[in-house]
């Protein structure tokens, strides 16, 4: 039995310096800005005591730099049926989560206040923040706390605020979870669970935790920039960042107009097994996936011309990612005409849970510009692979990108220190302007 291919029709995003639509995002992808700032100085954090870390005998330093979104705090709770005060004690994921799934159905041509009662399903990736004050407190927002800092609300908060009556589900499987969230949600509309979905993730972070767990491991980069795959990398570089996307039957999408940015192909998740520390990537695990992807997207992996890696800039994840994206995608391709890897950390910082939500969206717009873009710090890859063993390379500078016919082929990764490893591989149609000469 054929079944019908489920396309993705609108999206929204927003990410560090500022950008909160598609069109910026892709400006300043194809402009190589590096959208690094210091951190914010107006969410009650202890920065001192953060950037004093590398002090303490056995810790990394801290650099006063990373991904932050400038909107973290920016809501507007009465649009959205939401009191003050509950807005507050929400955590912020959940309000930016709502406001960017908003502007993702706005951008397919579709009315957000229409959908009550309709089959939609919401699945978003996200992990836990810290956000406020311990729940076991008397303080003047107990009794909304039970659902503000629920991770399950980060979905569930979408589906009310639409009156939506599909699937609704928050995913945790930590850096991974965005393509996770794509990967059920795509699923479900396949299987009919739910007519169409919203699908993507979110990270805000509540708290400076991230920067204290990787500065006590050692595992953050020491100047301040996500370095990915380059020789340079000392560590990653924490982000935030949030994207939706709306995924939908093909024959629905095109009955109603809505333009389609790209197809699912396949997805699939795996786990690393045991044997080995959970953080601790496994390359053997991320070439399966990346294999039993390609199976289940019936595509040929030299076709895939472009991969959005994960790339957190660490001397030890980026190897194993390198040799499993080599051992497939790469071994399929001549040097003369390689497959071209990139990350947008190297731009944004790492977004965790949002990480390959924004990957994806990366991918889509410069499917739909006809543009590869840079990975910044590309130009000095590491020594830890053999790149003359296969084709894959670094994307260093702003080109065109041939389409195959009339599509376009590309690949996603995630991986999460929970051990689950996500892969996605997207077609992109041409534009019709393009369509025209091929």
């Amino acid at each position: 039995m054929s079944v019908e291919p489920v396309v993705i029709a609108g999206m929204a995003v927003e990410a560090p310096g500022g950008i909160e639509t598609p069109e910026d995002f892709f400006a300043a992808l194809a402009d190589g800005v590096e959208l690094i700032e210091p951190f914010p100085r107006d969410r009650d954090w202890p920065v001192d005591q953060v950037l004093a870390l590398g002090a303490l005998e056995g810790w990394g330093e801290v650099s006063d730099a990373g991904g932050f979104l400038r909107g973290a705090a920016d809501f507007d709770p009465l649009f959205f049926g939401v009191s003050p005060r509950e807005a507050v004690a929400m955590d912020p994921q959940q309000r930016v989560a709502m406001r960017v799934a908003w502007r993702a159905l706005e951008n397919t041509g579709i009315n957000p206040a229409a959908l009550r009662d309709h089959e939609v399903g919401v699945y978003m990736g996200a992990s836990i923040a810290e956000y406020g004050p311990r729940a076991a407190a008397v303080n003047d927002y107990s009794g909304h706390r039970i659902a503000g800092t629920a991770l399950g609300a980060v979905a569930g908060r979408i589906s009310h605020v639409l009156g939506t009556v599909g699937p609704s589900m928050t995913v945790d499987t930590a850096c991974a979870s965005s393509l996770t969230a794509l990967h059920l949600a795509a699923n479900a509309v396949r299987s009919g669970e739910c007519e169409w979905a919203l699908a993507g993730g979110v990270c805000v972070m509540g708290s400076p935790g991230a920067f204290f767990e990787f500065a006590k491991n050692n595992g953050l980069a020491d100047d301040g920039h996500c370095r990915s795959y380059s020789a340079g990398a000392t560590g990653t570089l924490w982000g935030e960042g949030a994207g939706v996307v709306v995924v939908e039957p093909e024959g629905r999408a095109r009955r109603l107009g809505h333009r389609i940015y790209g197809t699912v192909l396949g997805t699939r998740v795996n786990h690393n097994g045991g044997g080995g520390p959970i953080v601790v990537p496994s390359a053997r695990a991320q070439q399966q996936l990346v294999d039993r992807t390609i199976a289940a997207a019936g595509v040929c992996p030299a076709d895939v011309d472009v991969i959005e890696g994960h790339g957190t800039g660490t001397p030890l994840g980026d190897p194993m990612e390198l040799e499993a994206l080599q051992n497939t995608y790469g071994a399929a391709r001549p040097a003369d005409r390689p497959v071209l890897l990139g990350s947008v950390k190297s731009n944004a910082g790492h977004a965790q849970a949002a990480a390959g939500i924004l990957g994806l969206i990366k991918v889509l717009q410069c499917g739909r510009h006809g543009m590869t873009v840079p990975s910044l710090y590309a130009d000095d890859p590491t020594a830890a692979i053999d790149w003359d063993r296969g084709g894959l390379r670094l994307s260093t500078t702003t080109q065109p990108w041939q389409a195959r016919g009339d599509r376009r082929y590309a690949a996603v990764s995630s991986f999460g220190v929970s051990g689950t490893n996500a892969h996605a591989i997207i077609s992109m149609p041409v534009a019709e302007s393009e369509a025209a000469h091929v």
